[in-house]
């Protein structure tokens, strides 16, 4: 669990991140979850896009995606989910301490 310090932490890394996944009218399915996983243990932050013809509210496609995926949701702004989840191997990102 995120404390306020390193969310707002979090948020300032992710400014500038493009999203790299869109969920779209398949909703959030195993493979979303596998590639998202990847991802993160290779950036530790990214941005996802929730279109507008997904099924599930895009707080909702959060909780599913961050459950699944064992990541924390850093904010979820717009149509706009950044997650993060700490690297075992490609660790870059130092958080701050609670």
């Amino acid at each position: 669990m995120l404390s306020g310090k390193q969310k707002r932490y979090l948020r300032k890394k992710a400014h500038h991140i493009k999203p790299i996944f869109q969920v779209g009218k398949a909703g959030v399915n195993p493979e979303l979850i596998q590639q998202i996983g990847e991802a993160l243990e290779a950036r530790e932050l990214i941005k996802v896009s929730v279109l507008q013809n997904c099924p599930e509210d895009k707080s909702e496609a959060a909780d599913a995606i961050s459950r699944q995926a064992d990541a924390d949701v850093v904010q979820v702004i717009g149509s706009t989910i950044i997650l993060y989840k700490e690297s075992q191997e490609n660790k870059t990102i130092d958080l701050p301490s609670a």
